[in-house]
Order: C-alpha cells, then structure tokens, then sequence
C-alpha cells in the first residue's frame, strides 16, 4: 500500500487547481491522472469573467489560454434572436489547452503528478487503481469530473426519467464565417435540448449541444439531429453546413444535470461535477471546477482532512443558487415554447441570469 497526506483524483481543473495551492504551500500530495496524454476533453470550452478572476488567484494568465475575449452572448429559437452584452469579457478555450496551461503550472509549483493511473474503485478510504495498488490518504480529493468511479458514484436517480446526453463537434469554419463568430457565443435553443457554439484559441468553432436521449432518438443518430436542427434553425444551418464529412462527434452520456452532493463526509472532498453539476448553458461548469478546487485546498490547509464534510455542506449551499436558476432556465429553454418566450429576453434579463449562474473563489 502507497500512502501519501492528499491524494487527488484526477488531472483537469478541479484536480489541478488544488495541486496548485498545496504546491504553493508546500504541503505532501500526490495527483493522478488516467490519461498519459493531455486530451480535448468534451465538457467546457466557456471561462466566465468569474472564473477568470479564479485563475488570476492561481497566477494563470487568461491570455495563455486565449487572447480573444468573449463580450456578447446571441440567443436563437427558431427565427427569432435575442443578443446582449456579458456582464464582463469572458473567452472560450479548448480543454487541451486549458488542462496543459493548468497542469504546467501545478508542475511548475512543485506538484506530484502521476499519469496513466485509473482508479478502478474508492472504498472504505482505499483507492484502488487498475493495476491492483492500493493507495490510502487522510484527505482525498475527488476530481473526476463526469466519470464516476464505484464506491463514490452520484445516484443513479440524478440522470433523470429522460437521461441528458453531451455532443460535441468541431468546426473550422471559412474566415467570413470566424469573424462573424468573433467576440460572441450563440446559443440555440430546440425542443428538449440547446447548443452553444464559440471560437476557440486555435482558430476552430466549438458546438456542444445538450440533449435529452428522448430527442435524439427520435432523429436517429447525432448526425441526423445536427442536420434536423440546421434546417429548424437557418441561423445555425450555414454551421451545419460547414461540419466537414469526416468530422469526429464526440458524445458522453447521462450527464446528471442539476444534481449537487449535500452532505459530507471526513476525510473526502469532492470537487466540481462530483460536488454539483450545472446546466450547460450557463457556461460556469468551468467556473464550479476551479472555484471549487482553490477553495477545498485552502479549506484543507486551515482545517485538514478533519474539515472535509463541513466544507462540503457549505459548497452545497453555495452552489444551490447557481445551479438552481440555471435549472429553471435551461426548463424554458427545452420547451417547445422557447421561440415565443425569446420576445421577453430583454437584456437586462440576459445579464441578470449571466450573473446569478456564477460562483466565486
């Protein structure tokens, strides 16, 4: 058996934002990450003024990651838009670039990062990894993200009578169409679902969609639903247009939209979608992540494993409003009604919701 102080679960944000701060502190720890190699994970491409503020705490440089900032937000359903300032510049970033420019850091404070190590099962304080070591630790932090692992698993019950799925392809688009792109982040809304699409630092378009598995069964593949919603929606119809016939559709499913983890337990701090996941299109999943990492590392340095469930509890409270209003939008979004409902998206409403979707360091 390996034993170390803090042992922390998984390699983005979450994961690397407390490897940051124990580093800096010059705390024991040790990170391990299942991937060898830094992905384009699908989840997370959107970096709120709220969460540029948390990475300055973390001495990253937003302009490392993006130099573009994201100032206006355009709504679509149907024929109809809706647009409006953010509250403050945000950017959109791939999470390649994202989780290297974080992890680089963590290493460069002095962070023990192990790679290539998947844990298997996390069971009565032991953490067991796919080639049968056993490693133990007084505080443990649970960084990974969507994928849940056996003994620490969200409720089945979280996903829902009609489960979401995450669909994700990459577009690069003709100059024209980038410019046009340039500054802003569009979302569609349709029935049972919604896309956002944003300019990347690498010059391509992100579209994520969020969608109920009702509704993409009923288009047939994701594919087909890409091109269904094209023709529903013109405005995002010359995007569709221009997927490229080998373009790869990344997709994760039952993604438990909503759900937040209400008590605590000694010893275990869980971290961004382990402690609560948030309606995509509030564009803060990034937000919770980071805030949540710094946080839960400052929380350990003052209190030790000891202060993990009264920390927790507190998360929850915190996340409580920001998940609970981007549920109630992302309800009216997935309506059939949404383009009717658009007439009543002033501005001043739009930025309104920008701000009560956030969090704080």
């Amino acid at each position: 058996m390996t034993a170390t102080r803090a042992l922390i679960v998984g390699g983005g944000p979450a994961g690397a934002a407390v490897a940051i701060e124990l580093a800096r502190a010059g705390l024991p720890h040790l990170l391990i990450e299942r991937s060898r190699e830094t992905g384009d994970a699908l989840c997370g491409g959107f970096l709120s003024w709220r969460t540029l503020d948390t990475l300055s705490r973390l001495g990253i440089d937003p302009d490392q990651l993006n130099p573009a900032r994201t100032t206006t937000v355009r709504i679509f359903a149907g024929s109809r838009v809706a647009h409006a300032a953010l509250p403050r510049p945000a950017l959109s970033v791939s999470r390649r670039r994202l989780d290297t420019v974080l992890l680089a850091a963590a290493v460069a404070q002095g962070a023990a990062i192990e790679r290539g190590v998947t844990v298997r099962a996390i069971e009565d304080g032991q953490v067991r990894t796919a080639d049968g070591a056993v490693l133990a630790a007084p505080a443990l932090f649970l960084a990974n993200g969507k994928s849940d692992v056996r003994g620490t698993a969200r409720p089945a019950s979280a996903r829902g009578a009609d489960p979401t799925l995450g669909i994700r392809v990459r577009i690069m688009p003709p100059p024209a169409m980038a410019r046009a792109l340039a500054g802003q982040i569009d979302l569609y809304l349709f029935d049972r679902g919604y896309a956002g699409l944003a300019m990347q630092e690498d010059g391509s378009a992100n579209l994520c969609m969020a969608v109920h598995r009702s509704r993409l069964q009923e288009a047939g593949t994701p594919a087909d639903l890409l091109a269904e919603l094209g023709r529903a929606i013109p405005a995002l119809g010359e995007w569709v247009a221009a997927i490229a016939p080998d373009a790869t559709i990344d997709a994760i499913a039952n993604v438990p939209y909503g759900w937040r983890q209400t008590t605590g337990q000694a010893g275990q701090y869980r971290l961004g979608d382990q402690a609560g996941v948030i309606p995509s299109l509030a564009g803060e999943g990034m937000g919770i992540a980071l805030a949540s990492g710094l946080a839960a590392a400052r929380a350990y340095r003052t209190d030790g494993a000891g202060g993990a469930a009264a920390w927790q509890q507190q998360l929850a409270r915190t996340l409580a409003r920001p998940i609970g209003v981007a549920g109630a939008v992302r309800r009216v979004a997935e309506s059939r009604g949404a383009a009717r409902l658009i007439s009543f998206a002033h501005p001043a409403l739009i930025r309104m919701l920008a701000q009560a979707t956030r969090i704080g360091a």
